[in-house]
């Protein structure tokens, strides 16, 4: 974590004992600023949980009181707000995901269960039968023309993206009295 100079600077020599104190100087003195730097420089690039945030940091090695205050000075700012984060990811992907996958994502990113609640109550507003009207389009649905076994097929993707049974049906039963009159189905 100390470049040679920074090193040779606290005193530090090989196999000598680190007091105490010399360790908290070197951390508020040397490792804190450098984390809060760092953590800057990954907010600069892309919004990120804290949890992401925590999880760098300890990846390039800096002592876990270091990490809670480089984690402290950007939330004292607002530089990380994890609802914010959910929020804001929940509008990009909500038309193109279900709930369920927007939940699972989030969770492996670190935010909290109840967090993604509140941001699902207050940012989803996605028409889950458009979504579900959009991805079966996307796969060529077309009862008229698919087997069972086909629109099976299609049935369990939607499940697996987290639709549910009653919601994939409603919308599957749409598809048998629509007919779109410029696709060569009757006007009347």
């Amino acid at each position: 974590m100390l470049y040679p100079k920074e090193v040779s600077q606290a005193g530090i020599r090989e196999h000598a004992v680190i007091t105490e104190d010399a360790w908290q100087l070197i951390c508020q003195d040397i490792l804190l600023p450098r984390a809060k730097k760092r953590v800057l420089y990954l907010l600069e690039r892309m919004e990120r949980t804290e949890y992401q945030l925590r999880d760098k940091l300890k990846s390039d090695g800096h002592p876990a009181d270091v990490i809670d205050e480089a984690i402290a000075y950007v939330k004292e700012y607002h530089y990380i707000d994890d609802l914010r984060y959910a929020c804001a990811y929940i509008r990009a992907h909500e038309h193109a995901k279900s709930r369920y996958q927007m939940q699972q994502a989030l969770m492996q990113k670190g935010v909290k269960r109840d967090v993604i609640d509140e941001a699902l109550a207050e940012a989803y507003e996605a028409d889950i039968d458009a979504l579900i009207r959009r991805l079966l389009e996307k796969k060529h649905y077309d009862p008229g023309c698919m087997d069972r076994k086909e629109t099976g097929k299609i049935y369990q993707s939607l499940m697996r993206k987290g639709f549910r049974a009653e919601e994939i049906r409603r919308v599957m039963r749409t598809f048998d009295t629509d007919a779109d009159p410029f696709d060569g189905g009757d006007i009347s």
